[in-house]
């Protein structure tokens, strides 16, 4: 099409001849002419059907054999219609390949008095159980996997830029941990034992800094055995980087730049419309202190409660609903979910930490209560977490213990023992700064989604029954 139009502009009056194909998206036939639109990745264009050039034989099969879905060839001459749209008029065609099953809810719409089908899904649960019905027949869904695809090549692009190397770690493992979650378990027949997919990459990322590789990451899937929500999916994509010399300060700043390169790469402004407001990715992004936040939110001053049973009781004296019997770490976390992250819409880092929720942070110089680590919030939600990593292999081991100390077995937030990874350390590991980001939820920043299983190509569902 674009010889076409360069041809226009230049006053050639010459025909162009084209042969071209895709799928048929809708047909208007009208006695001895009709129309076609044919789609593929390129996009769409209209098939002038004219008995005069395909003859009546020709025009009898195509009304009789071809129908939405089918993919077809066609051959002829590029113009342009009475309402401008280029057209090609064909002197032949064949069918490449037939629709066994017609798209889904084909529909008819009478335009100017001619009756014109087009195939239409808007159901959600059909469209998730059947993505390629919904990606064959809405374009928009297409745009939303090539945004997220150009996201994660922008992504990579970045921290190429920077001097990051990309790597590949184990999917299944012997040991899960790097994150407060509960594991997938699977058994391997060879060796006979049992292993876990991945929660987390950042255990086997920081051994690489043990062995002397300074800026690495990693963009693949996490699996966590958790419930399922608007935001929260089984399986995710996650984008993890570790930054030898590097703290959480100097992270925070890397993590707003690339989020500010990833909107220029792939939307081409840094502000974006979601759930109905404009968020500016451009940096600095607002940054609050975790005590200072809920001390300004709801009044109560965490420093003031240095145990779980004082916390739990100013939050009983507020009306708060929470769990009894957690730990004080999991009642703070409890109340920045409840009450301070639904309020950054704007990108915002909130930082400082409890200790007893960062089993792999370092602690902050003159409180060995709290650690150096930030989340950041967009829309709402979490978007991404981040350390000054822990380097002291006696104090990571004794983390370890003191949180199986802390929590039951069977809590998810126990991460268990790695000793390996403390055998690892042991060898020396550079101060770091470390990073992890859901792609999916930045996907739907970007492309104004609500749901997580719409940026997912193909999300889990429960069997139908």
């Amino acid at each position: 099409m674009k010889a076409f139009e360069d041809a226009e502009k230049n006053g050639a009056t010459d025909p162009i001849s084209a042969t071209l194909a895709g799928r048929l998206r809708s047909i208007r036939l009208m006695g001895k002419l009709g129309f076609a639109h044919v789609e593929d990745a390129s996009g769409r264009i209209q098939f002038f059907l004219r008995v005069n050039e395909l003859g009546e034989e020709k025009m009898t099969f195509f009304k009789e054999y071809f129908d939405l879905g089918d993919f077809i060839q066609g051959t002829g001459t590029l113009t342009r219609s009475r309402t401008g749209e280029i057209s090609l008029i064909l002197t032949d065609f064949a069918m490449l390949a037939k629709a066994i099953s017609p798209l889904p809810a084909a529909k008819d719409e009478v335009v100017d008095g001619v009756v014109v089908r087009h195939a239409t899904l808007a159901d959600p649960e059909t469209r998730y159980r059947q993505r390629y019905a919904d990606l064959a027949v809405n374009p928009e869904v297409r745009q939303i996997f090539r945004t997220r695809t150009a996201l994660i090549t922008a992504l990579r692009k970045f921290l190429d830029s920077h001097d990051f190397m990309e790597v590949e770690t184990p999917i299944l493992q012997p040991i899960y941990g790097g994150a407060a979650a509960r594991p997938f378990i699977t058994h391997h027949n060879q060796l006979k034992q049992d292993l876990y997919l991945r929660i987390s990459f950042e255990l086997y990322l920081k051994r690489l800094l043990v062995g002397g590789f300074d800026r690495v990451y990693e963009i693949g899937r996490d699996f966590r055995n958790e419930g399922v929500s608007y935001k929260h999916n089984p399986e995710f994509t996650q984008l993890e980087f570790y930054w030898a010399y590097a703290d959480y300060l100097k992270v925070m700043e890397l993590t707003e730049q690339m989020i500010a390169f990833a909107c220029d790469q792939v939307l081409g402004t840094r502000k974006v419309t979601y759930n109905g407001q404009e968020i500016d990715f451009n940096p600095p992004w607002k940054r609050v202190d975790l005590r200072q936040g809920l001390i300004n939110a709801i009044g109560i001053d965490i420093q003031a409660y240095p145990d779980a049973a004082s916390l739990e009781k100013v939050m009983l004296e507020k009306g708060m609903k929470f769990k009894p019997g957690e730990a004080r770490g999991k009642l703070i976390d409890h109340l920045l979910g409840e009450y301070l992250e639904p309020t950054f819409i704007q990108p915002t880092f909130l930082y400082d930490y409890p200790r007893d929720i960062s089993p792999l942070a370092k602690t902050k110089p003159g409180d060995p209560t709290m650690v150096e680590r930030f989340e950041g919030f967009v829309g709402g939600m979490e978007l991404c977490n981040a350390f000054t990593e822990l380097n002291d292999p006696q104090d990571q081991e004794n983390r370890f213990l003191e949180m199986g100390r802390q929590f039951k077995a069977d809590d998810e937030e126990n991460m268990p023992l790695d000793e390996d990874y403390i055998h690892a350390m042991a060898y020396g590991m550079p101060p770091c700064g470390g990073f992890g980001i859901g792609v999916d939820r930045l996907a739907m920043l970007f492309t104004d989604n609500h749901s997580i299983r719409e940026v997912i190509l193909f999300p889990p569902l429960r069997e139908s029954e």
